[in-house]
């Protein structure tokens, strides 16, 4: 099963192919509502705050991002780590945002843009740095699936 996973995208079957990319948006999108849960009714004791957003939480998501970018840049063409791994957690930062209108020159359209800046930049980065021992780790998965046919 797992050498399936470590096959070039491009060598799969397009059924396969976007299944895992699906799997990857959602789990890019899970990672966000597990590691910074938020809360969509406006509490009367702090109507302002949008997410109960700590440290660890942050931690957790920022690694599980950029393991998905290193996965999608390492077995997928660059540009798809933006949109499968960056995307789903920046659209529902500015739903989380959106959901709690604040006063009239809140600064949450340049937070959202910051962080999604951020997120968009550490993704690329990610996917970069893995898709550079591409060569060496294809070679390593393709004598595995000449070995293992499965």
């Amino acid at each position: 099963m797992t050498e399936k996973l470590f096959r070039p995208m491009r060598r799969r079957p397009w059924p396969e192919r976007w299944l895992i990319r699906l799997l990857g948006a959602a789990l890019a999108a899970g990672a966000y509502l597990l590691c910074l849960p938020w809360d969509l009714r406006n509490r009367p004791t702090a109507p302002e705050e949008t997410t109960p957003v700590t440290v660890v939480g942050v931690l957790f998501l920022a690694l599980a991002l950029l393991l998905l970018a290193a996965y999608f840049g390492h077995w997928d063409d660059l540009g798809w780590p933006l949109l499968l791994v960056a995307a789903p957690p920046a659209t529902l930062m500015h739903v989380s945002l959106r959901a709690h209108p604040g006063p009239d020159a809140s600064l949450w359209p340049l937070a959202w843009g910051f962080f999604t800046l951020l997120i968009a930049a550490g993704v690329l980065v990610a996917a970069g740095v893995a898709r550079a021992f591409r060569g060496e780790w294809a070679k390593e998965a393709e004598e595995l699936t000449l070995t293992n046919p499965l």
